[in-house]
């Protein structure tokens, strides 16, 4: 399997996953983009792509929704409002906050991981799917500082744009992997800089 083909795949079961949490949490605003979350790890939420991670951004999804203001520092600590959502959607937590994220570090839940067992198990097959096709020869690829320490190597997210003016965060290398296509216009997700230098 070539690895043009995986992000599509890891994405559409993103996308299911994601479905299958709104079952249970019908407010959950739709998942626009879910191969922005491939190939990159946040250090705010203190973890790799996972179902506990994707978990970790409905609570995100649900508190924009709400128009609750869950976390601060420009995204990295996670409040107290973050926490109770996370409740909801059967996440739990440390007693004390983290000094400098606050309540992100947020684990399964017996009970959803008992809820969600099929999902995750769908999951994480497309996750050592892609893994597997996309690491096949590492020992030529120079991933930069960010694999001496740890990361995933995701980077910076930027402003990606589409025909109709939806935008979303993603890390340039992952938007290079395949496109993210617009649920509203169905054209393709682009940074700005590429668009103007393109044109120019």
């Amino acid at each position: 399997m070539s690895t043009t083909q995986t992000p599509p795949v890891l994405a559409a079961e993103l996308a299911q996953a994601w479905a299958d949490i709104q079952r249970y949490h019908p407010e959950l605003p739709d998942l626009a983009a879910p191969e922005s979350l491939i190939g990159e790890s946040s250090s705010a939420c203190g973890h790799e792509l996972s179902f506990e991670r994707l978990l970790h951004e409905a609570v995100h999804g649900i508190a924009a929704a709400r128009g609750v203001r869950d976390t601060s520092r420009a995204g990295r600590y996670h409040n107290r409002r973050f926490l109770a959502i996370a409740e909801e959607l059967g996440l739990d937590h440390p007693e004390e906050p983290h000094p400098s994220s606050g309540f992100s570090l947020v684990t399964l839940s017996p009970e959803a991981k008992r809820r969600y067992r099929p999902t995750i198990e769908r999951l994480q097959r497309a996750l050592k799917a892609h893994t597997a096709a996309t690491s096949a020869d590492t020992s030529r690829t120079f991933r930069g500082p960010a694999a001496r320490h740890g990361s995933s190597g995701g980077g910076v997210r930027v402003k990606a744009v589409c025909d109709c003016g939806r935008n979303v965060r993603v890390v340039p290398s992952v938007l290079a992997q395949a496109p993210i296509m617009c649920g509203g216009c169905g054209k393709p997700f682009r940074i700005p800089e590429i668009v103007g230098a393109a044109a120019s």
